[in-house]
C-alpha cells in the first residue's frame, strides 16, 4: 500500500477529529444539530439523489430518494424517522440514505404528517402510502418493487412495523404484504401505553393501547423482522421490543431480537452512517438482515 500524502493524513485527521466530536455530540446535547454536522461528514457523490418527491397532497408528505448508478434489481429500503411524532425532518436523515446506497440499496428516506395536528393513525398511513409511492418509483432508480424492506428509528420504528403487522395499511395502499421482505426497527416503542407519557398527543382522545399498539395487531402472514434494541438506551424501554418479539413470535412471523451494544436512544441510528461503524454495529446488522432476505 502507498505511504499516506500529507494532505491525506490531515484529510484523515480532521475528519476523526469531526467525527469524535460529533459522537460527543449526540450522546449529550441537540441530536438535530449532531445529525446536521454528520451529514456535513458525508458526500452523495456518484450516486443519484431526487429531493422533495410528492407521494401525497400535504407539504409534509414527501420524500428523497437516493440510489447507487447502475443499480438492477437492487433491494428497496423505505426508511422513517423519528421524533415523538411531532418532530423530524428527513433531511436530517441524508446519511442513512447515502449510507444505504453505498450498500448498493435504493432508498428512500421520508417525511410524515406531524402531532398533534395529526394524531395515529395519519403518520403510519402516510408510511403505507410512501412505501406505495416508493414501489412504484422503484425500477427508474434500479430497485425492485418486489424486494421491499421498511426501516424506523424511535417514533418512525413504530410506524414501519405498524404500517406493514397490521393487516389494514398496505391493504388500503395498495401494496401486497409479499412485495415486503422485511421490517427493520430500531428502538421503536411498540408496546407501552402512551396515556402515561407526553406521546399522548400523538393518539387519539380516549384511545387504548389494545387499539393501537403493534403487538396487538400482528398478521400471521407479516414478513421477517429484526427488532435491534439499544443497550444504553433509557428514552424506550427495551420491553418493548421483548412483547413484540413475543407476539411476532406467537404469529409464527420470523423475528431476530439483537442488543446494539455500546449505544444510545440517539446513537444506534447515528451508526447506521459510514464514518461511526465504530460506534456500535446498527449498520452491519442492518446490512446482513436485509442480505439474507433480499430476493436474488
Amino acid at each position: 500500500m502507498p505511504a499516506m500524502t500529507s494532505r491525506s493524513f490531515r484529510r484523515a485527521a480532521l475528519f476523526t477529529a469531526g467525527a469524535l466530536a460529533l459522537t460527543t455530540a449526540l450522546s449529550s446535547c441537540s441530536a438535530q444539530n449532531a445529525q446536521q454536522n454528520l451529514n456535513r461528514l458525508i458526500s452523495t457523490r456518484g450516486l443519484t439523489v431526487q429531493t422533495d418527491l410528492a407521494y401525497g397532497r400535504d407539504a409534509r408528505q414527501r420524500l428523497d430518494i437516493y440510489a447507487p448508478q447502475g443499480a438492477q434489481n437492487a433491494p428497496t429500503v423505505l426508511f422513517i424517522h423519528g421524533g415523538s411524532w411531532n418532530s423530524g425532518e428527513k433531511s436530517e436523515y441524508r446519511f442513512v440514505g447515502e449510507s444505504l446506497a453505498r450498500a448498493g440499496y435504493v432508498v428512500g428516506v421520508m417525511n410524515y404528517r406531524l402531532a398533534p395536528q395529526f394524531r395515529y393513525p395519519s403518520y403510519v398511513q402516510d408510511s403505507a402510502q410512501a412505501l406505495a409511492f416508493l414501489r412504484s418509483q422503484a425500477a427508474q432508480y434500479g430497485g425492485s418493487p418486489d424486494n421491499l424492506f421498511v426501516m424506523g428509528h424511535s417514533a418512525g420504528a413504530f410506524n414501519a412495523v405498524e404500517a406493514v403487522v397490521n393487516g389494514r395499511w398496505l391493504r388500503e395502499a395498495g401494496v401486497p404484504v409479499s412485495a415486503v421482505r422485511g421490517v427493520i426497527g430500531l428502538a421503536g416503542p411498540y408496546s407501552y401505553d402512551f396515556r402515561d407519557y407526553s406521546s399522548r398527543e400523538a393518539f387519539p382522545q380516549g384511545g387504548l393501547p389494545d387499539e393501537i399498539m403493534p403487538d396487538r395487531h400482528v398478521r400471521r402472514d407479516a414478513p421477517p423482522h429484526l427488532l435491534l434494541v439499544a443497550e444504553n438506551d433509557t428514552t424506550v424501554h427495551p420491553q418493548n421490543a421483548l412483547n413484540m418479539e413475543r407476539a411476532l413470535q406467537a404469529a409464527g412471523v420470523p423475528v431476530e431480537r439483537r442488543v446494539v451494544k455500546g449505544v444510545n436512544h440517539v446513537t444506534i441510528a447515528a451508526a447506521l452512517a459510514r464514518p461511526l461503524g465504530w460506534l456500535g454495529d446498527t449498520r452491519s446488522q442492518v446490512l446482513e438482515f436485509i442480505e439474507a432476505r433480499r430476493l436474488r
